[in-house]
């Protein structure tokens, strides 16, 4: 089977075209080679495949006829995954979460009139004397 399609069938990639640009970018290699999209796969071959910024890491065990159910996929692959890398991923996303909570930003339009009317109270009741 040719490997992009052994990709898109194993689920790494949503569809056959992102997974054969994987392959032509250098992200994916086998036997620690990099492979082109129409390189054979084989039983027992040793795949890295970068995606996201980790270096997920699977050996072949089978080749399916066709694309699997997220269930089924553990009988034709055995992750290899070491589990550092997916803990680094998680760091870092936690670390991206800290800088920049999401949905926070510009205030709404609602928001700025409710500051404005907050700042007016409040000026009004300073007393510069």
């Amino acid at each position: 089977m040719r490997l992009d399609k052994y990709l898109w069938a194993l689920r790494y990639f949503k569809t056959r075209n992102i997974a054969s640009e994987a392959c032509k970018k250098g992200q994916i290699r086998v036997n620690d080679q990099i492979a082109k999209p129409s390189r054979e796969v084989y039983p027992m071959d040793k795949l890295i495949i970068r995606k996201n910024q980790i270096n997920f890491q699977c050996t072949v065990l089978d080749i399916p006829s066709s694309r699997l159910g997220a269930k089924l996929v553990d009988m034709y692959r055995k992750d290899t995954t070491p589990l550092e890398a997916l803990e680094q991923h998680k760091v870092a996303a936690l670390a991206q979460e800290h800088y920049r909570k999401s949905g926070t930003g510009r205030p709404t339009k609602k928001e700025r009139r409710d500051l404005s009317d907050y700042a007016q109270e409040n000026e009004e009741n300073i007393d510069w004397e």
